[in-house]
């Protein structure tokens, strides 16, 4: 694989943008808009009755929505993209509508003066990764190159937003489709610096550290193991394995494990990078071909938070998708959104029978 060159510069308004190349010799071209400084309105509330953390970001309503093909921000050298380069293969920025970000003013700690309600300001970094500058590609149809040229962006944004101070988790994600409630078509993805350890990682957290009480053993490594064994395995390798889980919640849902413990991106080798590259660019493709048509989906890749835990939870691909039918969208209702008890209508051991016999 070529060595990605990395090349720093910054955008109108003060953001950073870093794009990695596949080949050197990059000179950024300096951003024309006159953009504003951003002025981020960010803060979290905690909610006494879960102990969970809401962001509230009112400045992110007014965001882009789905514009035109030539409008796209995400398009190299536009009158409205974020990237002022007239090519590019992967540029990640700031995001200019944060959730989290450090410029973001002091609150009070507590709404409505009372100390039921805690309040924090929403310090952390939100980042775009487009992962190409072709408007019209999916992840699915990169060339290994460029999946693998991702990837090293995605660890490289890892390890730069773990050494922040302030940040407590980094997420890497990327969202697929209307359905799932994307607001640009061209293919990207997200990054966030989080100032807390999320609600999902707290529970694993807490489930890993039981079981290491009561059995002495790394749970991410009991689960691999019996997934290794079961009838939910979609495609292994030397490294990775994708299973369905034996839970799963989602009608479409797949997990990606390395089988060593590692608990992030910046964790992994150079042989490891690259099969995941080959293996993540095949389940995307599976996915697609299960219906004949783009799977609207989210990936999202679990790591550890940043000072805590890092023996506990290991890193991993969870992709799951909506969709239950080829027609047929599955909306959390009642069940789901009121009490957070999950029912899928798709037996995991199908999904893993469609997802091993599509593409």
């Amino acid at each position: 694989m070529p060595k990605v060159t990395r090349t720093r510069a910054r955008l109108s308004d003060g953001r950073e943008i870093v794009y990695y190349d596949e080949t050197a010799g990059r000179v950024p071209v300096l951003d024309p808009r006159g953009l504003p400084a951003v002025e981020p309105r960010c803060e979290t509330r905690r909610d006494p009755l879960t102990g969970d953390h809401v962001t509230i970001t009112a400045h992110r309503n007014t965001r882009t929505f789905l514009p035109p093909a030539d409008r796209c921000p995400l398009c190299p050298g536009g009158p409205a993209s974020e990237i002022p380069d007239p090519a590019y293969d992967v540029a990640v920025f700031e995001n200019r509508f944060p959730s989290f970000d450090a410029r973001t003013p002091e609150v009070s700690p507590r709404v409505d003066g009372a100390a039921v309600f805690a309040r924090a300001r929403g310090a952390g970094r939100c980042e775009v990764v487009c992962f190409t500058d072709d408007h019209g590609a999916s992840t699915a149809l990169l060339p290994l190159s460029r999946v693998r040229t991702v990837i090293e962006a995605w660890t490289d944004r890892t390890a730069e937003l773990s050494a922040l101070p302030g940040i407590a988790q980094v997420f890497v994600f990327e969202n697929r489709g209307v359905e799932i409630g994307v607001t640009l078509h061209h293919p990207h993805g997200q990054i966030y610096g989080y100032p807390f350890v999320t609600p999902r990682t707290e529970r694993m957290l807490d489930m890993a550290a039981r079981h290491r009480a009561a059995t002495g053993g790394e749970l991410f490594a009991g689960v691999l193991a019996a997934e290794r064994a079961g009838p939910r395995v979609v495609r292994a390798g030397e490294h990775w394995t994708a299973f369905v889980p034996a839970a799963a919640r989602w009608p479409v849902e797949v997990h990606l494990m390395p089988h060593r413990h590692v608990p992030d991106l910046v964790a992994l080798t150079g042989a490891e990078w690259d099969e995941l590259a080959v293996l993540y660019r095949d389940l995307l493709r599976r996915c697609d071909a299960l219906y004949g048509a783009p799977l609207p989906y989210v990936a999202a890749w679990h790591q550890a938070p940043v000072g805590e835990g890092r023996d506990l939870v290991r890193l991993h691909l969870e992709l799951f998708s909506v969709r239950r039918a080829a027609d047929k969208i599955k909306y959390l209702a009642g069940s789901e959104s009121g009490m957070a008890a999950w029912i899928n209508d798709v037996p995991p051991e199908r999904g893993a029978a469609a997802l091993r016999e599509a593409f």
